[in-house]
């Protein structure tokens, strides 16, 4: 097995949606914002090279979105997904699954790309299975309406009409080095996957945990639809990370890559980081 980062670039998003009722003075020291109270975030998606295989977890916004969509997030940086995979050697015909976390557009956006003409859309990895659970398919396919922006039907349902989709029971595991953690906060049902490699554990932390300024228990995302369940999973979560030494993998961290917890007498805290490379 081995693992690689691949970066489909930076957006940005308002300072205070992504830390619901926790004060600027407090989130800023960590995530700083500019004049226009956005912070910047990574959309990091992690590829796993396994027995045959090529599985990526996440493909960020993508690039099917009109101008008017995209502005409000500004993209930027000098990666994107298909310059990361030639990066280390692939292209997207070489990934036979695509696993998602969940189907938010910053999450799931890549998945789906127009033809040449722009009258349809084509899989953007014509050779994968895309894989996702039953629970979260129908709750991104009926959104409620404090979901219904981050969940576009262009990202989502070209995936079941070209026959790639495929669901995850809960319970099962993807791979034998590939379990799978179900939580409720965020969204409806979102997968966390729990990655054993070279002895260790690395967690696709998604949005569960957004980056090393969200570790604090109440730095809660104001995009969460059930807060009070974010603080619950969180709990089990850091229990088990601090039990375990989890490595955790943070797809929106601008900076930090990899993040491990430490236990504070104010609870679990940031303990080391690591950028991919000096772990891997």
């Amino acid at each position: 097995m081995k693992l690689y980062t691949i970066d489909t670039g930076f957006f940005k998003l308002d300072g205070g949606a992504m830390f619901g009722v926790v004060p600027k003075v407090l989130w800023s020291r960590s995530n700083p914002s500019d004049n226009n109270n956005l912070c910047t975030w990574a959309m990091r998606s992690l590829l796993i090279e396994d027995e045959g295989k090529l599985i990526l977890i996440d493909n960020g916004i993508g690039d099917k979105q009109d101008d008017k969509f995209l502005k409000h997030y500004y993209l930027h940086g000098n990666s994107d997904l298909n310059s990361s995979l030639k990066k280390v050697g692939f292209s997207t015909d070489d990934i036979s699954d695509v696993f998602l976390s969940h189907l938010h557009f910053d999450h799931c956006g890549g998945s789906v790309k127009w033809n040449n003409d722009k009258t349809s859309f084509n899989m953007s990895f014509k050779n994968a299975k895309y894989w996702s659970n039953k629970n979260h398919w129908l709750h991104a396919t009926n959104p409620n309406y404090r979901e219904k922006a981050s969940f576009l039907k262009e990202n989502i349902l070209p995936i079941e009409e070209s026959g790639h989709l495929n669901f995850l029971q809960k319970g099962q595991k993807f791979n034998e080095n590939f379990d799978v953690l179900y939580v409720d906060g965020h969204t409806e049902s979102q997968m966390i996957p729990h990655i054993k490699y070279k002895d260790k554990t690395i967690v696709f932390a998604a949005d569960l945990l957004p980056s090393t300024g969200h570790i604090p228990l109440a730095y809660v995302m104001g995009y969460d639809t059930r807060p009070l369940q974010t603080l619950e999973d969180r709990k089990q979560f850091y229990a088990k990370a601090l039990a375990e030494d989890y490595y955790l993998f943070l797809e929106h961290d601008s900076v930090n890559e990899i993040c491990t917890l430490q236990q504070t007498e104010k609870g679990a805290r940031l303990g080391e980081t690591f950028q991919f490379s000096e772990l891997f």
